[in-house]
């Protein structure tokens, strides 16, 4: 279907872009994806918009990628969406059975009938033809937005462990045992926090987060319902015409206030074994994940466990690249080969989300999941859900999750130190916003 683009230049684009994701609350199925302007070396756009679905696919994970495949070739334009975690089920023998308060659909996905991308001061409106001749007076709208005042919620925030820090200890020494008889290298052991019978103002919630952090991969998710807040750091997963793009992130330090000893910290975080141990364990799955369905001799490390600099941590990222047959193979063939990413499963992977499964207490549904898009072009990019508030608007359920790697190396105090370090900017927004 045709879409009609229309480009202006805006010079408070802070402003705009404020106003355009506050104005977008009027729809009810929305995606914006903001890369807060960091330098990276692959980055198609500062921000984008998709908002008010023409088509749409719902679908649990049963034969999820097939029908993903099937929806993405028919409408052969712009779709954005999530696949959840739990649509690992459709690419291996698995099952989840713990407990879900989100109750998120497996995988999501739709053409949106406005679409804006944000480049420097331009904004480029793509509209599909039934509703652009209202570019101009959307643009108008959005340049003049007054966000209405909101009063400070009266309910109290009381966030809960789904995990106890006793427990925890013993279920990460469970997969030490795991490890030291050769089960598993590594695996990714997430736990929960969660709070019941509680509203917040996703736009709020999500602002505050995104201003703490400003990450590259950022996302504001709301369909009916169901939000994600998402204020992530990693890529999981980009298509250029025939590159694939995978950047797995594992080790993490936090920020300190003196130059000095933030440089020194990073600096010991580039020299850590065990943190760099984490990091090639994943970088092999990955390179193994790709090599699925990559032209032969392709796969190759373009950056080794480098470390970059975040607002609140510094973070060990790997970049693995692959390059493909686009005559021989289809795109989603490619997300399902990698799904879900290495750095939030573990290795060999079947065997450490077996074991995951049955330690971790909670449903992980969208939390290390994905959320991106399709280009008409078949080109893709999608992110990896952490450091992310998730929000169940109809039973009043907030929920965050943390995890980290465990390996032969782990402390399980240390790792319970690390998960309160990831779990600080989620529960600070949550006790702090309106």
């Amino acid at each position: 279907m045709q879409r009609t683009t229309r480009t202006f230049s805006v010079a408070t684009i802070d402003d705009f872009k404020h106003n355009l994701l506050c104005w977008s609350q009027e729809f009810e199925n929305i995606i914006w994806l903001d890369s807060n302007q960091y330098k990276q070396q692959y980055s198609n756009f500062d921000c984008a918009l998709a908002a008010d679905d023409f088509t749409s696919i719902k679908t649990d994970y049963q034969n999820a990628f097939e029908k993903l495949k099937e929806y993405q070739e028919v409408t052969k334009d712009y779709i954005f969406g999530y696949i959840t975690y739990d649509v690992k089920n459709d690419v291996e023998q698995l099952s989840s059975s713990n407990f879900d308060g989100l109750n998120f659909p497996d995988l999501y996905f739709f053409q949106p009938k406005k679409l804006i991308f944000i480049r420097g001061n331009q904004v480029e409106f793509q509209y599909l033809s039934m509703v652009d001749d209202e570019i101009e007076s959307d643009f108008k709208i959005i340049h003049q937005f007054k966000k209405q005042t909101i009063l400070p919620s009266t309910n109290t925030i009381k966030i809960k462990l789904r995990i106890h820090k006793d427990e925890y200890h013993a279920k990460v020494t469970k997969i030490l045992e795991h490890i030291h008889k050769g089960d598993i290298y590594e695996a990714n052991f997430c736990q929960e926090f969660y709070v019941e019978n509680s509203e917040i103002n996703p736009i709020e919630v999500y602002t505050h987060l995104n201003e703490i952090s400003e990450p590259p991969f950022a996302s504001f998710l709301k369909i009916d319902n169901h939000y994600a807040l998402c204020a992530s750091p990693e890529r999981y997963l980009k298509k250029e015409g025939t590159k694939i793009i995978s950047q797995p992130i594992k080790g993490t330090a936090k920020r300190l206030i003196s130059p000095i000893d933030d440089v020194k910290i990073a600096n010991d975080l580039i020299r850590d074994d065990k943190e760099r141990a984490e990091n090639v364990m994943i970088v092999d799955l990955v390179r193994n994940d790709l090599s699925k369905s990559a032209k032969k001799g392709t796969v190759y490390v373009e950056e080794l466990c480098k470390v970059y600099a975040f607002k609140q941590v510094h973070q060990m990222i790997s970049t693995v690249v692959s390059e493909i047959d686009e005559t021989k193979t289809n795109p989603i063939d490619v997300l399902r080969d990698t799904f879900p990413m290495g750095s939030m499963t573990g290795a060999p992977k079947v065997s450490a989300m077996k074991i995951i499964e049955h330690l971790e207490e909670t449903k992980r549904g969208l939390y290390s999941g994905t959320i991106g898009y399709f280009t008409p072009n078949n080109d893709f990019d999608f992110n990896v859900i952490i450091r992310s508030i998730l929000y169940n608007q109809k039973r009043k359920y907030i929920s965050y999750s943390v995890g980290g790697a465990i390996t032969a190396k782990s402390i399980p105090e240390k790792e319970y130190e690390e998960c309160l370090l990831k779990a600080k900017a989620m529960k600070y927004v949550l006790l702090n916003s309106k």
